[in-house]
């Protein structure tokens, strides 16, 4: 089943939020490299390229679909970043947008009788829930370090060594 109309327009959406996710990451790992906090920094990284990975994953969808990706207009992030909980919190906004974005898509694949979205739109479901635990869990370890230094190094230490085959 091709996808057309408004769900092919939605796909496109998705597609283009997941690109500006990774965008989003990659912003806030500059942001950590400038705060000198390399391993908060390489796990921004890894989040960007996850979020990349997710956005191809949408595209594969399409494509095998017979429809065509097309890429949306991307908004200026305007992140202004001070402290490690702004990032963490900037990150958590972004994952609830994303989100909704995903449980919309379900809504209208449903909506649509679309069943074969469906398998694709489980995964990303379970996916953001763990992506929202996540981000949620290290920043009530931020705040619970508060202005410890050596606190945020510990976990600057731990969140760098995430590999890239590592999902959180």
């Amino acid at each position: 089943m091709e996808l057309t109309g408004k769900l092919e327009e939605a796909f496109n959406r998705q597609v283009t939020l997941e690109l500006e996710a990774a965008i989003t990451y990659r912003q806030l790992a500059i942001d950590m490299d400038l705060m000198d906090l390399p391993g908060l920094a390489g796990w921004f990284k890894a989040q960007a390229e996850e979020e990349l990975e997710h956005r191809d994953k949408f595209i594969t969808h399409m494509v095998d679909r017979g429809s065509r990706p097309v890429f949306q207009a991307i908004p200026a992030q305007g992140l202004e970043i001070t402290t490690v909980l702004e990032a963490f919190e900037a990150s958590l906004a972004h994952e609830v947008k994303v989100s909704e974005a995903i449980r919309d898509l379900y809504r209208l694949a449903l909506e649509t009788g679309d069943i074969d979205s469906l398998p694709l739109l489980n995964w990303f479901v379970d996916e953001q829930v763990e992506e929202e635990a996540t981000v949620g869990g290290i920043i009530g370890r931020i705040k619970r370090v508060g202005g410890d230094g050596s606190g945020l190094l510990a976990l600057d230490r731990e969140l760098g060594a995430r590999g890239p085959e590592d999902e959180h």
